[in-house]
């Protein structure tokens, strides 16, 4: 349950939200709480409901309001009230004309109410090298889908794809009275966003994407735009750890170093012991997938961090990237959490088209990104999902749908926000230099200038803007 509940409020009566204070710590003053009811399955709009928890913070010139801008938060499962309350002190300026309203998706709901069969990972997460291998990827992942199904009370497992949430999305806008709807959206968000462009273009008024990705376009071909930033940022790694002494792998190779190392772990998995996950074994395609991070962090720190794992790894200690690779492994086959995201496509069909992917997507990540081309990781886990996948990547009808403003990190998620813009004519997407996801609830103020500007007049700036690092 969030920290801001909306319990105590009720939900939508007479068609209107009964908005309440909001109880709770940590509340933003002024914040009201309310409850929205939909149906698990849209299919069914008299059958069972779910109560969407929502906030608001009113409009503090009421006499010049515009209307509501709601926010739409990423994960999937991130909590979108708690986002308000973190961000809503940057958004003062925004606020002169508009409600602020958030809530919390049904992927948040269903992360707390998932029964504890649903986090067991239900495979050891690996690159499959043939189809045997894939086939006992498949019936463990289908065993562990199987368990959490049946023991699912909520009925939400078989209904978090994001045309259910987008669906939700527009019970909000309705319960607000909006007639049209501009909102905010980060990370995940930008798959929902998308489908509730699909479904309802015609109540869009204006759409803020902050480091969204394109579902729309296929979850490989993401994958690869993030692979050459981050192939970009490995040169510019072994540069850096070629001038500094204090780094691990100073006066040699650390390119070199890390391809050996990727390639001797796909021979030899390196086996490894994290503190929180236990046992496990690094893999290269593990190593590729997760062992880099493209964001030097404070000083280096991150950069001088990694050259140290290099080293010891390479002396069989993999430690230094037990708990990402591990963690993550674990993570990407828990049924529970792979329900938010199979339904849109995620995964593969079978085991011939992962080695169609292999062949055409990731022919090219290895000549794009050889220090770290992977693309498989991403829909493994889904092998084996019992259920339509009823948002399938697939063309994004443009028509009727307003210009759109993105932002994002020319180090991360620039290229995923500007492959979602450029699909609508008119959008700019302002590049921001410097590391970072999803901008605004970092507290950034050049992407908060331009997202009030935009979202207040209907103005965007000029193609090529550039907001400097802050």
């Amino acid at each position: 349950m969030s920290a801001v509940s909306a319990v105590s409020a009720g939900a939508v009566r007479d068609g209107r939200p009964r908005w309440r204070p909001c109880a709770g710590q940590d509340v933003p003053a002024g914040m009201e709480c309310a409850g929205v009811e939909v149906p698990v399955d849209w299919s069914r709009p008299r059958g069972r409901t779910v109560l969407l928890e929502m906030a608001r913070l009113p409009a503090t010139e009421p006499a010049r309001r515009i209307g509501s801008v709601l926010g739409v938060p990423g994960g999937p499962g991130a909590r979108g009230i708690d986002n308000l309350k973190d961000v809503a002190g940057d958004l003062t300026e925004l606020r002169r004309r508009f409600d602020l309203v958030a809530y919390d998706p049904r992927n948040t709901v269903w992360r707390d109410r998932m029964p504890a069969v649903c986090k067991e990972p239900a495979a050891t997460l690996s690159v499959p090298g043939d189809r045997k291998a894939y086939d006992a990827l498949v019936a463990a992942m289908a065993k562990g889908f199987d368990a959490c199904r049946k023991a699912d009370r909520t009925g939400l497992f078989a209904h978090m794809d994001s045309l259910s949430v987008a669906r939700d999305m527009d019970a909000v806008r309705a319960a607000l009275g909006e007639e049209k709807l501009s909102f905010m959206a980060n990370s995940y968000g930008g798959v929902t966003s998308a489908a509730y462009a699909r479904l309802f273009p015609r109540r869009v008024r204006a759409v803020y994407l902050d480091g969204v990705i394109n579902q729309t376009r296929g979850f490989p071909d993401q994958t690869m735009m993030t692979l050459r930033l981050a192939e970009k940022a490995f040169g510019e790694f072994t540069r850096w750890c070629a001038t500094t002494p204090a780094c691990a792998l100073h006066g040699q190779d650390a390119g070199a170093l890390w391809r050996e190392l990727i390639a001797n772990a796909d021979r030899e998995p390196i086996p490894v012991t994290s503190a929180q996950f236990g046992k496990g074994e690094l893999t290269g395609a593990h190593l590729r997938f997760y062992g880099f991070d493209p964001d030097p962090g404070p000083d280096h720190s991150g950069w001088l961090a990694f050259a140290g794992s290099v080293e010891r790894a390479r002396r069989g200690d993999g430690s230094g990237f037990a708990e990402t690779a591990i963690g993550n492994a674990r993570v990407w086959t828990m049924p529970g959490v792979l329900a938010m995201t199979c339904a849109d496509g995620r995964g593969y069909t079978g085991y011939a088209h992962m080695r169609q992917v292999g062949r055409q997507v990731g022919r090219q990540a290895r000549q794009q990104a050889p220090n770290l081309g992977e693309v498989f990781f991403d829909g493994l886990g889904c092998t084996g999902w019992p259920l339509p996948v009823v948002n399938p990547p697939r063309p994004l009808p443009v028509r009727g749908l307003p210009p759109m403003l993105g932002v994002g990190s020319v180090r991360g998620d620039y290229a995923w926000t500007e492959s979602f813009t450029s699909m609508v004519p008119g959008s700019v997407t302002v590049a921001y230099d410097g590391p970072g996801h999803a901008l605004y609830l970092m507290h950034k103020k050049c992407p908060v200038r331009h997202a009030t500007a935009y979202l207040t007049d209907l103005t965007l700036p000029a193609p090529g803007t550039v907001c400097p690092a802050e």
